[in-house]
């Protein structure tokens, strides 16, 4: 009589279904660099005096610039954001999605953590400003870097299972990099934050958004079965979102 081996042959442990190592630790190094950076503005260590040596190197006020920075506004970044979450909302509701609510409603939580996050990390490292700006205190981390992260990485994490090829889905993660990019290069250019300012708000908008990942992918999966055929009875070719 054959007994079953209940750790599997050769006396290997099965596999445990989930998620990988890897994918757990993801944020891991952002959130590593935001700390070490927080750690030396409040401590004003070697890095803040390197950060302001780039600064003067880097700061150069001029019309684009401004023109740039203006996509980290809340006007801007949120209303693009709320296009995308409506347009997900529907896709995945009329495809029959299961909880389509669901990737949707936690971008709009990270949005409405990023002020939660922000301002109190402003109040406790009270960093000032550059000479470009007037005397005040709060400029760490960058609001503007964190609304334009959230809201345009959020926005493309919901449209990319959506994408049916790999070249649409390569242009619109690189269009979303090179908008933060050109974000955070502005604010520094015109000297309204410290080039540090922009990369820890980089660093705690990667981590937001690796929470979001799982989610969002989802949100292009199976639909409901009582959607997944045809009012004729027969079995439908729609898998997912169109």
């Amino acid at each position: 009589m054959r007994h079953s081996d209940p750790v599997g042959r050769l006396g290997t442990t099965p596999p445990v279904p989930g998620r990988p190592t890897s994918f757990l630790l993801l944020p891991g190094l952002p959130a590593l660099l935001l700390a070490l950076i927080t750690w030396q503005v409040v401590a004003d260590g070697p890095l803040v005096r390197a950060d302001e040596r780039l600064s003067r190197a880097l700061r150069h006020p001029d019309r684009f610039s401004g023109l740039l920075s203006d996509l980290g506004n809340v006007q801007v970044a949120l209303p693009v954001l709320a296009a995308v979450l409506v347009l997900v909302s529907r896709q995945g509701r009329r495809a029959g999605v299961r909880r389509w609510w669901a990737a949707p409603a936690a971008a709009a939580v990270l949005m409405v953590l990023v002020p939660a996050l922000v301002v109190p990390l402003k109040d406790w490292t009270a960093r000032p400003g550059t000479p470009a700006v007037p005397p005040g205190l709060g400029y760490y981390p960058s609001g503007h870097t964190a609304t334009a992260v959230v809201a345009y990485g959020a926005a493309t994490l919901l449209l990319l299972p959506r994408l049916g090829g790999a070249r649409a889905r390569r242009a619109l993660v690189l269009g979303c990099v090179a908008v933060n990019l050109a974000v955070g290069f502005a604010l520094v250019r015109r000297g309204y934050h410290w080039p540090l300012d922009v990369l820890a708000s980089w660093c705690l908008g990667a981590v937001l958004l690796w929470a979001l990942w799982p989610l969002a992918r989802r949100g292009g999966g199976p639909v409901s079965r009582s959607r997944s055929r045809s009012s004729s009875g027969t079995p439908s070719s729609r898998t997912g979102p169109s």
